[in-house]
């Protein structure tokens, strides 16, 4: 069960007795890592909207912001990090059913996902053989299930990154984000209330799959992975869609008082923490609960995580309207209990009361641990790296392999498998700009939505990595001439308890913490996935940041296509960099020359809050047609992803050789044919900018540094960027 003696313990003192199966069961999940945060609530604190909610005054599920004309979004990121590991295709799609419906219990229509999904590495000879199988066929299936519930269920995917390195081999992240729209004023609540209130239960019928999933999320991976099977739930995604327009159609009545997912911990979930923020009781009869299999014990059914499930409270009187609705769409409903004034959680199965719990016994009384922090030594020794010392490459060849390494290709394999269209409101979809660009129906308001991380960042400096992050996720959505306003976090981390990977956690929610609040996009929602490690070892510390822009009008969005005759300009913060000069924590060190060492540059976060306003403006104001940032593999790649995209070319001056490669924060590429306002509009925001080059017809990226020109032409571009992952699949 995941408990330890203490915990126990500490259970018999609250409950005053030893507990029932049931109820040790129910402590269990709620006290697991994954629903309690024992180990990550203190470090958490840190975020102002995170410590608003858990002192009572903050949104369940997800956070909502408020984009104009009555509407608002929210959104929200979760893993499914184990599950996908032992059952990849069901795991990742489980993970984007369950955070539909995070977002779906807001009182929201779901009208885009995302994705950032991390692996080992593909390449024979990078591990093992049986490593790299397994590798490709986890990287193969996650794709699979994701594409496979998402397409189904009718919710556009419309963005996400796939990383790789050799320590997620024995444990790959799949994170999952999904974005929805409301009514600012018909926001839901998942606080039961009413005496004698109706406890409706809504979906599928409840299966064994998924018993304990929450405790399974929550310990590391052993030899006996494969065991945990049946701890994996299994989707259904054309049930799930039925279940997202029955539950808008249900709201839309006005019946339903209070609503939540039967997510993690399922039955147990839903009842304790509406009755706990109600601060009411709640009866709920089992026997009346529809169940896949008549012999399953009451044990089974509260630790059930079966799919596609909620839980309502409606007055007795208008429960039949709720019923009506979702019977209407073919799916179960019924009245299963009612709210009650004892608060106290009271279950029944044959008749036998099996669990009688105070409900905030469960959500208050977490046991909160402060683990030990220690400094690692590979932290210490990546201050002294010393670029200088590294041998000579050729910049020509340097560039093709950067493009052709996992981490920086063409992602087409991922994303041509996804729906982006479905719903028709999708401007901007993957490959087009640096971030999805959606415009809903109904509302003259659109938004830019990205997810990004970058664990090598991270692992180098972990506070760095916290602070690139969110400054990175904020310059994309920008790029699209959004004004970013928003963050979801997914916090993934091996085990808390060991001293240096607690240290990395810390360091990283600091340095998102400061870049959040600098930059005026507040940590709305998130996630923490502990116990990430495995016999190969702990996966490489890697927060992910899923950022919102707000677009004011169609018209504003823009893309990374420059046009011909247009000049190309540098957009710089006033960094004051490093000796590492921007190769430390790179690709460049990574690719070409095998090694992991240094730190990544510090971002200047009052600049980088200027330059996402300027490209905001620029972009309204119409003086830039296209904008990309500068990040992995520095300014060669990204001024080869640009001539790839829009099938132009570019002739190019730089200052050095170090600058082709060096991933420098702050840092955007515009095109624009009227650099003279640019230019001063740039210095009112305090921003320094730069003619670097010009767009040309014939599609080739041509490069002067130090009186030497580098060409590559877009068929040498192109073949090395598009096709990676077929060649690595079928190798």
């Amino acid at each position: 069960m995941g408990l330890n003696d203490s915990e126990y313990q500490l259970i018999t003192e609250l409950l005053g007795r030893s507990p029932s199966y049931t109820e040790l069961g129910m402590f269990a999940v709620m006290w697991s890592e994954h629903c309690g945060y024992k180990y990550s609530r203190p470090v958490l604190a840190r975020f102002k909207k995170y410590k608003e909610a858990i002192e009572g005054s903050g949104l369940e599920n997800a956070g909502v912001v408020s984009i104009g004309d009555g509407f608002g979004i929210t959104m929200k990121i979760e893993s499914h990090n184990h599950p996908s590991y032992v059952e990849p295709y069901q795991g990742a799609a489980t993970g984007v059913g369950g955070i539909i419906r995070d977002i779906l219990t807001m009182g929201a229509r779901p009208i885009a996902l995302l994705n950032s999904l991390r692996f080992g590495p593909l390449e024979d000879g990078s591990a093992p053989d049986d490593v790299v199988r397994k590798n490709r066929y986890l990287f193969e299936h996650v794709v699979e299930g994701i594409a496979g519930y998402g397409n189904c269920v009718g919710v556009p995917t419309v963005g996400g990154e796939v990383n790789f390195h050799v320590n997620y081999s024995g444990n790959p992240l799949v994170n999952a984000m999904c974005v929805g729209i409301l009514r600012m004023d018909e926001v839901t609540t998942a606080a039961a209330s009413g005496i004698g209130n109706s406890v409706i239960y809504l979906g599928s019928s409840t299966g064994r799959d998924g018993i304990h999933g929450a405790t399974f999320a929550s310990e590391s991976f052993g030899e006996d992975s494969d065991a945990k099977r049946p701890n994996v739930q299994i989707g259904d995604p054309f049930a799930e869609k039925q279940l997202i327009e029955a539950t808008l159609e249900a709201l839309a009545t006005g019946a339903v008082v209070a609503i939540q997912d039967m997510g993690a911990a399922g039955l147990t979930c839903s009842t304790i923490e509406m009755a706990s923020q109600g601060g009411v009781g709640m009866s709920v009869n089992l026997d009346l609960v529809p169940i896949r299999e008549s012999d399953m014990t009451g044990y089974e059914m509260m630790l059930s995580e079966s799919q596609e499930r909620m839980l309502a409270i409606t007055k007795p009187e208008r429960a039949h309207e709720v019923i009506n609705v979702f019977k209407k769409w073919g799916i179960h409903a019924m009245v299963i209990g009612e709210v009650t004034s004892d608060g106290i959680v009271t279950v029944t199965r044959s008749g036998e009361v099996i669990a009688c719990v105070d409900p905030t016994l469960l959500t208050d009384h977490c046991p909160v641990y402060h683990s030990e922090q220690t400094v690692p030594d590979y932290f210490t020794k990546a201050e002294h790296f010393d670029p200088s010392s590294l041998p000579s490459v050729d910049s020509h060849s340097a560039l093709l392999q950067l493009l052709s390494s996992p981490d920086i290709t063409s992602k087409r394999y991922v994303f041509q498998q996804y729906d982006q269209q479905v719903q028709t409101q999708t401007v901007q979809k993957a490959g087009d700009a640096d971030a999805a660009t959606i415009f809903p129906s109904g509302s003259s308001k659109g938004f830019s939505v990205k997810v990004d991380g970058n664990s090598r960042w991270t692992k180098q400096h972990p506070r760095r990595g916290g602070q690139l992050a969110v400054v990175e996720a904020a310059r994309n959505v920008a790029c699209t001439g959004a004004k970013p306003v928003a963050v979801t976090d997914g916090l993934n981390f091996g085990n808390p308890q060991q001293p240096h990977v607690y240290w990395q956690f810390a360091q990283a929610v600091e340095g998102i913490a400061e870049a959040s609040e600098i930059l005026e996009t507040p940590v709305i929602s998130g996630n923490v996935s502990f116990y990430n490690e495995s016999e190969l070892g702990e996966i490489p510390p890697t927060p992910i940041i899923g950022m919102l822009g707000i677009l004011d009008a169609p018209g504003d969005a823009i893309g990374m296509c420059p046009k011909v005759g247009e000049s190309l300009v540098l957009l710089s913060t006033h960094n004051s960099y490093s000796s590492h000069v921007g190769l430390g924590a790179s690709s460049f060190l990574s690719v070409l020359h095998g090694m992991e060492d240094g730190y990544p540059e510090a971002p200047d976060l009052e600049g980088e809050k200027n330059l996402c306003a300027l490209l905001h403006e620029l972009a309204k104001r119409r003086i830039i047609s296209s904008a990309h940032d500068v990040s992995d593999g520095g300014i060669a790649v990204s001024l080869a992803e640009m001539v790839i995209a829009s099938n132009r070319g570019m002739s190019v001056t730089l200052k050095s050789e170090t600058q082709l490669f060096a991933e420098l924060p702050g840092n955007v590429i515009v095109a624009t044919t009227n650099v003279d306002s640019l230019t001063e509009i740039a210095s009112e925001f305090n921003i320094q900018s730069m003619v670097i080059g010009s767009v040309e017809q014939m599609a080739k990226l041509s490069i002067e540094v130090n009186q030497s020109t580098i060409s590559w032409t877009s068929d040498q571009l192109n073949l090395a960027y598009e096709g990676t992952f077929e060649r690595l699949l079928n190798s």
